[in-house]
C-alpha cells in the first residue's frame, strides 16, 4: 500500500520530498483519526485522505505562491534569501531597496499590507499569520486555535479572498 500510495502522490506532484511528506501525512491522518476502524476498511479510507492530502498541498503550494509573488516584487534580483519584512526593521541594509523610491514604495505596500491583515475578523487572521507566516501545517493550526481543520482551511480561504480583493482595489497587483 504503501509504495503505491508513494507512487500516487509522486505522479501528482512530481518532486519526491514532496510526495514522501504527502504519504506520511496521510498516513499519520489514517493512524490517528481510524486506527480503531476495522482493517478492511484501511485502504478506502487510505485512497480518500491521500486525495485530500494531495489537494491540501496544492491548494498551499497555491497561496503561498501568491504571497511569494506579491513580495518577491520587493527582492533584488540577484538575493533568493532576501526577506522582505526584514529591511522594514533595518534601513540601509545592503540587501535593502537601492533607491529611496524604492524604499518608500516598498514601506508603503508593506503598510498596506500590514493594516489590511489588522482588518481582518479574529480568527482569519490568527489562521492566516499562522499558515502562511509562521508557515505552521493545517494540523497544527488547527491545534493551536482550537478548532478543526476545516475550520482553519476555511478560515485561511478566507482571509486570503478577502486580502487579495483589498489589496487589488488599492492598486496591488497579486
Amino acid at each position: 500500500m504503501e509504495r503505491r500510495a508513494f507512487k500516487q502522490a509522486m505522479y501528482a506532484v512530481h518532486e519526491e520530498e514532496s510526495a514522501l511528506d504527502i504519504v506520511q501525512d496521510a498516513m499519520m491522518k489514517l493512524a490517528e483519526k481510524y486506527g480503531d476502524r476495522p482493517e478492511t476498511e484501511f485502504p478506502m479510507l487510505f485512497q480518500r485522505i491521500l486525495q485530500n492530502t494531495i489537494r491540501d498541498f496544492y491548494r498551499r503550494s497555491k497561496v503561498r505562491s501568491m504571497w511569494t509573488t506579491l513580495l518577491s516584487a520587493f527582492s533584488p534580483d540577484d538575493d533568493e534569501d532576501y526577506d522582505p519584512l526584514e529591511t522594514l526593521t533595518v534601513d540601509g541594509d545592503e540587501g535593502g531597496p537601492r533607491t529611496p523610491e524604492s524604499q518608500l514604495l516598498q514601506a508603503q505596500t508593506l503598510n498596506i499590507i500590514d493594516d489590511e491583515i489588522k482588518k481582518l475578523p479574529t480568527r482569519q487572521r490568527e489562521a492566516f499569520l499562522m499558515r502562511y507566516w509562521e508557515d505552521m501545517d493545517v494540523a497544527e493550526t488547527a491545534a493551536t486555535m482550537g478548532c478543526s481543520e476545516g475550520s482553519v482551511k476555511t478560515h485561511c480561504s478566507r482571509a486570503t479572498h478577502t486580502l487579495a480583493a483589498a489589496l487589488s482595489a488599492k492598486g496591488i497587483k497579486l
